[in-house]
C-alpha cells in the first residue's frame, strides 16, 4: 500500500459548470473531513453536501463530497471526490488546501497508476484510461471504451491460455518421447497452433487499426501540379488552408490537417504536383 496521500484536479469545466477533485491514499478521509464540513456522517459511496474550507480554514466553495472505501474505489485506496463550482480559483485554493492538509500532488497518471498495482486494471485497460483522456473522435472514444471493459484483455487472456496448453503438450511428448504414448494426435497439435496463429493475426490487426482510428487514417491528396489539389483540401476543411494559384507548382511542401468524417479522424494531407524534373 503506497504510504502518500495524492491530489488531482480530474475535471476543470470552467467557470459556471463544475470543478472535480479527487484525493487517493491512506490519509484521504482524515484530509478530507478536515477540509470539508457537513452535518451528514461519511457514508461510503453517498454524496453529502457541505462546505469546503480554504488554507486558512475559511469557506471557500459549497458542493459535494464523495467517499469510496477501498478497495471499492477507482485506486483499490480510500478515494474521496469534491465537487465544486467551476472557478479557476476555487480550483486552485481547493488544491492548495488539500496539499496544506497533507496531500501531495499526483504525477501524471498516478491514479491510474495506483488502479494497476492494486489490480483494479490490467496493463490493456490502463492504457485505454490514456486512450480515452485523449480520444479526438467517436471511433476513437468506442475503441478505448471497449478496451478498457475488457475486449483486449479477454483476447490477450485467450491467447495466454492457448499457449499454455501447447507447452504442456510439448512438454509431456517431449518426456515421455521413448515411450509408446501419445498424449495428442499431430492433427490436434497442428489445429492448436492454428489457432494461436490466428488469435495473434487478429491481434496484430486489431493494433493496426486502433492506430488509425487513434492517430487519424492518413489520406494524402496526390495528382498533376495544377490539377485542383489544394482547392479539394480547402473544400473538405471549408477553410483556407493551402494557398491556390494559376501558377503551377504553388505547393512545395506537404500541408496537413485533421477533419472528423463519419466519427474516424482522416489526416489530410496536400501534396506538390506530380511531374518530371531537371
Amino acid at each position: 500500500m503506497n504510504d502518500r496521500t495524492i491530489v488531482a484536479l480530474a475535471t476543470a469545466s470552467g467557470l459556471g459548470a463544475l470543478n472535480v477533485l479527487r484525493i487517493s491514499g491512506p490519509e484521504a478521509l482524515r484530509i478530507a473531513t478536515e477540509r470539508f464540513k457537513s452535518g451528514t456522517d461519511w457514508t461510503p459511496r453517498q454524496s453529502i453536501l457541505g462546505k469546503f474550507l480554504d488554507s486558512e480554514g475559511r469557506m471557500l466553495d459549497e458542493g459535494l463530497a464523495t467517499f469510496f472505501k477501498g478497495p471499492w474505489s477507482f485506486t483499490g485506496e480510500d478515494v474521496v471526490e469534491f465537487g465544486l463550482h467551476g472557478s479557476p480559483f476555487i480550483a486552485a485554493q481547493a488544491v492548495e488546501a488539500l496539499i496544506a492538509s497533507g496531500a501531495e500532488l499526483a504525477a501524471p497518471g498516478e491514479f491510474t497508476q495506483r488502479a494497476f498495482a492494486n489490480g483494479k486494471l490490467d496493463l490493456a485497460q490502463a492504457e485505454a484510461v490514456g486512450d480515452l483522456i485523449a480520444a479526438e473522435s467517436r471511433a476513437g472514444h468506442e475503441l478505448a471504451l471497449k478496451q478498457l471493459k475488457g475486449s483486449v484483455s479477454k483476447r490477450l487472456s485467450e491467447l495466454r491460455r492457448e499457449l499454455t496448453d501447447f507447452a504442456a503438450l510439448i512438454e509431456l511428448e517431449l518426456d515421455f518421447s521413448e515411450e509408446d504414448v501419445e498424449f495428442v494426435s499431430r492433427d490436434g497439435l497442428r489445429q492448436l497452433v492454428e489457432r494461436i496463429l490466428r488469435l495473434v493475426e487478429e491481434l496484430i490487426l486489431s493494433f493496426d487499426l486502433g492506430n488509425v482510428i487513434k492517430n487519424g487514417v492518413p489520406t494524402v491528396i496526390a495528382g498533376k501540379p495544377n490539377a485542383g489539389k489544394s482547392t479539394l483540401l480547402n473544400a473538405l476543411l471549408n477553410e483556407e488552408k493551402a494557398i491556390v494559384s494559376d501558377i503551377a507548382g504553388t505547393t512545395r511542401d506537404f500541408i496537413e490537417d485533421e477533419l472528423s468524417l463519419g466519427g474516424v479522424i482522416f489526416r489530410f494531407i496536400d501534396t506538390a504536383g506530380l511531374r518530371e524534373t531537371t
